[in-house]
């Protein structure tokens, strides 16, 4: 339990002299993302309670059946949403954790992908080729974007994951020396 005091002590007190350093503007933005992170962490838990009340309901009534189109889309659909909203929370924590300054595009991207792909699984088949066509082509365009970002990020995400492995295998080092050190003086 004291284990767990001095790690939440710890946290806190980083918080805090992290919190010192921010600007007016800089603590203004925390403050909105982390109430943006409540509201959707509530769209999120309504969101899987309505598509476990669906589910259930489907079951209970024995029309849950896979085959059948509307079923499908409704079933689906519901899940593509929580997994959208899931995405934004994501961002959401990222920019909390002072990984980013802002919302990156790359996310935005992801979240426009997901929710054309939504848009594709619940759209009726019968519906008008025009609207299918430029729903593709809205997809290619935005898929090769987020493909030419990622291109462009993959040897800056590659580096800096090379430094975080380093950073963390010297820290587990120092934390190992420390722990000899003290079972040295335990011994003596």
């Amino acid at each position: 339990m004291e284990r767990k005091k001095s790690w939440l002590r710890k946290d806190l007190d980083t918080l805090r002299v992290q919190w010192d350093l921010l600007t007016f503007y800089e603590r203004f933005e925390q403050i909105v993302t982390h109430v943006l992170s409540v509201v959707i962490s509530i769209i999120i838990l309504v969101s899987l309670w309505q598509l476990i009340r669906a589910v259930i309901l489907l079951l209970v009534s024995n029309a849950l059946n896979p085959l059948d189109h509307e079923v499908y889309q409704t079933v689906f659909g519901m899940i593509m949403t929580l997994l959208i909203a899931m995405e934004f929370k994501h961002s959401i924590t990222r920019v909390m954790a002072r990984r980013d300054h802002i919302v990156q595009v790359k996310t935005v991207l992801l979240v426009a992908l997901l929710a054309i792909a939504r848009k594709f699984i619940i759209l009726d088949p019968a519906g008008a080729p025009a609207q299918i066509a430029a729903l593709a082509f809205a997809l290619v365009a935005l898929g090769s974007v987020y493909w030419l970002m990622r291109q462009r990020d993959d040897p800056i995400d590659a580096t800096a994951a090379a430094q975080a492995e380093r950073d963390r295998v010297a820290l587990a080092q120092r934390r190992q020396r420390a722990g000899a050190g003290e079972g040295e003086q335990g011994d003596n």
